[in-house]
């Protein structure tokens, strides 16, 4: 679900204001009246800081492959690599606690 809704109003985004991603308008769109600013800078100040958490927090369990999750902050949505991270997580912390 995280992948699948952001992206298909990326597609009737793209499909209305023309099928380049005109990451200008999308912006302006995105802020153009005060419900659409209070979400959109919601999402900034929350996605920020959860995405150096997920930095942090894969270098002190050794992940790998996180480009995957960091590339699909940008490219997909922070709704996909946020709950992806938690499932990866979850999988290290039981391989390292089968470890150990």
């Amino acid at each position: 679900m995280g992948a699948v809704l952001p992206m298909l109003a990326n597609f009737e985004f793209a499909r209305e204001y023309g099928n380049s991603f005109d990451i200008n308008n999308f912006i302006s769109l995105a802020n153009s009246n005060p419900a659409a600013q209070s979400i959109s800078r919601d999402l900034l100040v929350g996605a920020s800081a959860i995405f150096i958490w997920i930095v942090n927090e894969s270098k002190k369990l050794n992940m790998k492959n996180m480009w995957v999750v960091y590339i699909g902050t940008f490219l997909i949505a922070f709704a996909f690599s946020a709950p992806f991270f938690l499932f990866l997580r979850e999988r290290r912390i039981i391989e390292l606690e089968k470890i150990n």
